[in-house]
């Protein structure tokens, strides 16, 4: 029963326990439980030894185990998917538009959310077609179904993941280079994956930092060759920034190029 709803709120809480299941395909001496293993450890552990029924914290052990996966589900979709990159990247806009809270923080979280959900689409079509639907329909197993999952998500994290940071990981870890990336463990993918979106988040950063960068440095000049040292320049440079973004449909734009930077 506890393995049926897991999968039934795939691809959500699957991504979790996908990682766990790839880490046990890592070489000897970097082999972790896998999530059938860590479930059947919880079986054993909550069923009375001397015969096959559960004693009674069975339930209450297992509603803990349930409970932890979905308060580090947040953490785990967050630092999976796209959503590092876009958040980033808003944030950026909002500093180089000196806008201080506006757009609120809740508006810019259910912005990247959405924008993730867009972008993430294809692997998570991929995630019910392959792994959610096989699951509930009884055609494979769940073991199988989980292995299924890491790779779909794998597969996506490669396709962002710099060879350079890959490599770093892969030498941090001290384990041979497979043929196939794909081989690795999610342990390694997934740290290497973070720092590579944060480093091209912080670029698309700084290229959108600049123009509003030299807006500033130009109205700064205008007030001080006029005499106005003590107007401070982001005051008046605000609204001239703000007209700019609108001009070019920022927010348009910003949209487009964060989901077809995902390609």
């Amino acid at each position: 029963m506890a393995k049926g709803w897991l999968l039934w709120a795939m691809p959500a809480v699957a991504v979790l326990l996908s990682g766990a299941a790839a880490l046990a395909q890592t070489p000897v001496g970097h082999t972790l439980p896998s999530v059938p293993e860590l479930l059947d450890v919880v079986d054993k552990a909550t069923t009375d030894p001397t015969g096959n029924t559960p004693t009674e914290w069975s339930a209450p052990v297992k509603l803990v185990v349930l409970f932890t996966l979905l308060a580090l589900l947040p953490s785990i979709l967050a630092m999976t998917t796209s959503f590092t990159r876009i958040v980033i990247v808003l944030g950026f806009v909002r500093r180089a538009l000196g806008t201080q809270n506006i757009p609120p923080n809740t508006a810019v979280l259910g912005l990247a959310l959405f924008l993730t959900l867009f972008t993430m689409a294809p692997t998570l079509s991929r995630i019910q077609a392959e792994a959610v639907r096989p699951y509930l329909d009884e055609a494979i197993e769940f073991e199988q179904a989980t292995t299924t999952v890491s790779t779909i998500l794998k597969e996506f994290m490669i396709r962002q993941t710099r060879k350079s940071d890959m490599a770093l990981f892969v030498s941090i870890a001290k384990v041979p280079m497979p043929e196939q990336v794909g081989d690795l463990g999610l342990h390694i993918v997934t740290p290497a994956f973070i720092i590579s979106e944060f480093r091209t988040a912080f670029e698309i950063g700084c290229l959108i930092f600049i123009p509003f960068l030299l807006l500033d440095l130009v109205i700064a000049s205008v007030l001080l060759s006029a005499g106005m040292m003590m107007l401070p320049p982001v005051m008046i440079s605000l609204p001239f920034k703000l007209i700019l973004f609108i001009l070019v449909d920022g927010w348009g734009v910003l949209a487009q190029g964060l989901s077809l930077s995902f390609r």
